[in-house]
């Protein structure tokens, strides 16, 4: 043992200084891809720490690592590698694809799945397919890029709402808005707004927070959702730490708006020529005994319009759009630090946004915050937490049907001045003087919103774990609107209005899933499980009047409450779902998938419904004979077939209802809606069937997709006979279909060492049609929309214009009667009245799609993106005032003073100008265009700083840019201000004095380290 002993101190005397010699080092090296080219962004982790780092544009990298350790290098779309350090010190990796994309992960609901084995139809974009978008709301960043989605904002207002549908529109009185699920928190996107004018409840969430967007399309994906998945699905999932090197990442950004069109209206001059003629019109018609008279009227109008200025001999041009409008700014800050171990991963991020709308007096500012952490306790149990915050304040301005809102202030004859000399402002307008209102009034709306989910899963074996979820959701909404005693229409010595909704949503769910792959061929995956959801809300406001001072400008200074409402109400889901997908050797691939949903909104005899869905895919470039092309690189078909419901129709519809009445200042109760215990949800089937390829080894790639939709049990207000007591009752009665192609094209143009150019090109067809409606298939009219059978949802419905007889410069209509042998009648009337409608125009588009290009060259990096939608029509309701022929002293688009009528022979398709005399100026195609446009909808042009002139400072990345949204627009719409802009006061495809949405340019700056 004692002749050991010098040999043991020499064991340890060398460990000692092995140990010492493996002290961490300095190692660096160089990533690219299969091609050789440098690949920038790569995660490289040193296993078992928080240390990493990533690649910088060139493809290198340095970290510091010891002898022993074990690197692994990560990037989306390729597969991970793993090196472990030597007693070198440069280490160059070549990346494998990943098959292109294929491998990408999908959020499916409730788990995830593979691209490459999905066979359901998803779209996913990723964080930096909205990153850098000026726009307030994440939503309007993705228009262009989603096959099958169509985005429209109704206006240029910042608050606006937003329509998405999800391969058309699937209901008629029903909501047609998707479920959106952030998190796997269904989130409460119900517009509270009390002004007239919606609002979109999704502005509480920042872009910056956002990971990746899935919108579930068809039936086989979005029937786990099962009631509330007819009108597609939207999963938002929020950014989470990685695993090595903590990153902090700072963005701001700043830019202005302009609207992106104004219209020609006339100016002084030109409006008082203009009806100094149609008053002298109109004597051949009756309206004044001889020309004298109607001389002498039409300049007492202009005396009054002209409010004691010289319009005689200088007449004053006031420029009401201009007032209107105003120049608009947006500003964002946010930043965010990710990080984390191999047990336990961080995000916070917190932003703001400030935007100036282009609309006179229309204004936000948000500020979001939020949180992700998980925690592995062990291999087998894993826990975490989101939690996020905002807060949005809204400056708002009146609904477009109001007198008050400041696009209405285009009817003012530019004769009229804005402000009297002393500087005050004019109150003797045509109409109310909308500068009034931004003085002495305001509308403030302010959403508060806060999202939490807790959540764990356990492995109880291997391959099978138990998850929980609870989450809430909290939407909270106050308004507070004050009308000074100097607003227009104001009789009350002021008015306040003050409301609150408190809209709760709870969420607890819990589920079994199983992942497991057996002798290396056969890999199933399912779930199974149960979730509730409750939503409570609560309502109330109060009106108060008679305000000693416009100082008072709160309900408590009013001296009298002239109005209240309350109420509260709640609604709940229980669900039982589940589903199974099997992967048969990575090529022949089935799914089922089935949920069974109960609402309390619906009646007790049809309270549950059981929406299945199956598909299948066949990976035909696993075959044999396909397997070693060198073309073909990929090949899938797939098809679906599945049954979703649509929920959205409030919570007691099916119910008996009676009401509080008062009479004679006596309470009492009074009978209003009656019940229908068999009302259930509207029912969508759908099938697809897709094909999707890659060629070259995925330089080019796509899909093809045929879908058909079903909806039955259309849900109806059905009239009933007066001696019922109710007036109609809510039935299942009504049947409509849509049915459409969709085509992707992904294609990598140029991968050259300094140089990379790849586009994205999707384009999507819609086919809507009302099968079968109550009431014997009856025609169901609303203002300048119809419901009938044969025709597209909210079909536009109006006379048909037929230009102008060049005999006497009278409006024509076509009379459009029914001949016996079922044709129209294509003779012409003069008179409105003896001219019947027609269905004129869709409200949708039958084709839209957007192609993207990006661009790499050096540091260097420059994308944009085009949006084009065809085949849909807008009715600009206010063009009966403001192309009129000159019919009442509205002013008047610019064409009808430069192409009137005005003797025989005159070929035109603006009547003669008659004041009064209702010349041409029914609701008709006349004021009806097609919305066909192709538009720049977003370009960003970026340099990144050299990683060897930064680092030195610490940091990791420095990239200026500047932005674009709405740069150009091609079109030849010229009905109303924008292709986009319709009404936020009611009606389909309709424009009322509606705003132009903003053309936006911004630079910011974004820093890493």
């Amino acid at each position: 043992m004692k002749n050991k002993l010098p040999f043991y101190l020499g064991f340890i005397l060398m460990l000692t200084c092995s140990l010492a010699f493996s002290q961490t080092k300095s190692v660096s090296g160089t990533v690219t891809d299969e091609q050789g080219m440098p690949l920038p962004g790569v995660n490289i982790a040193v296993q078992g720490t928080n240390s990493g780092t990533q690649t910088d544009f060139d493809g290198n990298y340095t970290l510091n690592a010891e002898e022993g350790s074990v690197l692994v290098f990560s990037y989306l779309g390729f597969k991970n590698q793993q090196v472990t350090v030597g007693t070198g010190s440069s280490y160059n990796v070549t990346l494998q694809t990943s098959a292109d994309e294929l491998d990408e992960i999908v959020v499916v609901g409730y788990g995830t799945q593979s691209k490459r084995t999905l066979t359901d139809n998803i779209v996913k974009l990723s964080a930096e397919d909205i990153d850098e978008v000026p726009v307030s709301n994440f939503q309007s960043a993705l228009v262009g890029k989603a096959a099958g989605v169509q985005i429209t904002q109704n206006n240029g207002k910042v608050e606006g709402g937003l329509n998405i549908r999800v391969r058309g529109a699937t209901s008629i009185t029903a909501g047609t808005q998707p479920l959106y699920v952030l998190d796997g928190i269904p989130l409460y996107n119900a517009n509270e707004s009390s002004n007239g004018a919606p609002t979109n409840p999704l502005l509480s969430i920042s872009p910056n927070e956002i990971e990746s967007i899935e919108v579930l399309k068809d039936a086989s994906s979005a029937a786990i959702y099962g009631a509330r998945g007819a009108n597609g699905v939207v999963i938002i999932t929020t950014k989470t730490g990685k695993e090595g090197k903590a990153e902090f990442s700072v963005n701001i950004s700043h830019g202005f708006s302009e609207p992106t069109n104004t219209r020609e209206w006339l100016s002084g001059t030109q409006y008082i020529e203009l009806f100094r003629e149609a008053a002298i019109n109109a004597v051949d018609y009756g309206e004044f005994a001889d020309q004298a008279e109607a001389v002498d009227y039409i300049e007492g109008i202009f005396d009054f319009l002209a409010a004691d200025t010289d319009w005689r001999t200088n007449p004053v041009n006031t420029d009401w759009q201009a007032l209107a409008f105003q120049n608009g700014s947006v500003s964002d800050a946010d930043f965010s630090m990710s990080g984390g171990t191999a047990k336990t991963s961080i995000f916070f991020a917190g932003s703001m946004n400030e935007t100036k709308g282009i609309v006179r007096g229309n204004a936000l500012r948000r500020f979001n915050g939020r949180t992700n952490i998980s925690h592995k306790f062990s291999e087998r149990f894993n826990v975490g937490m989101n939690l996020s915050f905002s807060r949005t304040d809204i400056d708002r301005i009146a609904n477009d049907n109001q007198f008050t809102t400041p696009l209405q202030a285009i009817a003012q004859p530019q004769l009229s001045p804005a402000y009297l000399e002393d500087g005050s402002i004019n109150e003797n307008t045509l109409y109310a003087n909308f500068l009034l209102e931004d003085k002495f009034a305001y509308y403030k709306t302010i959403l508060r919103r806060v999202n939490g989910r807790a959540f764990g899963d356990y492995e109880i074996l291997d391959g099978l774990k138990i998850n929980g979820n609870f989450a809430y959701d909290l939407f909270y909404q106050t308004e507070d609107n004050f009308r000074g005693s100097q607003t227009p229409f104001q009789s009350t010595n002021g008015e306040a209005f003050a409301s609150s909704v408190n809209a709760e949503n709870y969420i607890v769910s819990g589920f079994l899933s199983y992942d497991k792959t057996f002798g290396d061929v056969h890999t199933i995956s399912a779930v199974a499980g149960t979730e509730l959801n409750e939503t409570t809300r609560r309502f109330e406001s109060v009106t108060a009047n008679q305000f000693p001072s416009d100082d008072f400008q709160t309900v408590s200074g009013g001296a009298q409450i002239v109005a209240g409402e309350g109420s509260e109400t709640a609604n709940a889901f229980y669900s039982l779902f589940a589903r199974a997908t099997y992967d048969y050797a990575g090529k022949y691939l089935l799914k089922a998938s089935i949920r069974r949903d109960g609402s309390s909104r619906f009646g007790a005899n049809e309270r549950y419904g059981i929406f299945p869905a199956f598909s299948a895919g066949w990976i035909i470039s696993e075959e044999g004979f396909l397997k070693d092309s060198d073309v073909l690189s990929y090949l899938k078909l797939r098809g679906s077939w599945g049954k979703t419901g649509n929920a959205d129709i409030g919570n007691f519809p099916s119910r008996y209802l009676f009401e509080s009445v008062s009479y004679n200042q006596k309470a009492g109760i009074s009978f209003s809606q009656p019940g229908n215990p068999d009302l259930t949800w509207e029912t969508t089937t759908q099938t697809d069937i897709g094909l999707e390829f890659g060629f070259f080894n995925g330089r080019i790639s796509g899909e093809i997709d045929y879908y058909h939709k079903n909806t039955d049990g259309l849900l109806f207000d059905v009239p009933l006979v007066p001696s019922s007591g109710a007036l109609s009752i809510s039935s299942n009665i009504g049947e409509l279909e849509n049915k459409g192609w969709e085509f992707i094209l992904n294609t990598d143009n140029i991968q050259a060492e300094n140089f990379q150019w790849s586009t994205s090109f999707n384009i999507s067809n819609n086919k809507n049609e009302i099968l079968s409606l109550p009431n014997d298939n009856n025609d169901i009219i609303t203002g300048r929309n119809i419901q009938r059978v044969g025709e597209p949802v909210n079909s536009l419905y109006v006379l048909e214009f037929a230009g102008v007889d060049p005999a006497n410069g009278d409006g024509l209509y076509y009379v459009n009667s029914v001949n016996p042998d079922g044709s129209l009648n294509k003779e012409t009337t003069n008179n409105p009245n003896a001219a019947n409608r027609i269905v004129a125009g869709n409200p949708f588009p039958e084709w839209y799609g957007g192609l993207t290009n990006t661009f790499n060259f050096l540091n260097v990096d420059f994308s944009f993106t085009f949006q084009g939608e065809f085949g849909a029509s807008i009715f600009n309701d206010g063009g009966r005032f403001q192309s009129a022929s000159a019919d009442y002293f509205d002013n008047q688009t610019l064409d009808q003073y430069t192409d009137r009528w005005r003797q025989p022979g005159d070929i035109t398709d603006v009547p003669q100008a008659r004041l009064f005399g209702g010349n041409g100026t029914a609701r008709s195609t006349r004021y009806l265009d097609r919305t066909d446009f192709v538009r720049l909808r977003n370009a960003t042009l970026g340099y990144t700083i050299p990683q060897e002139a930064i680092e030195r400072y610490g940091l990791s990345k420095v990239r200026v840019y500047v932005t674009g949204v709405n740069l150009l627009t091609f079109t030849d719409f010229d009905a109303d201000y924008d292709p986009e802009s319709t009404s936020d006061a009611g009606g389909v495809g309709v424009s009322f004095y509606s705003a132009p949405p903003a053309r936006t340019f911004s630079m910011g700056l974004n820093v890493k380290f």
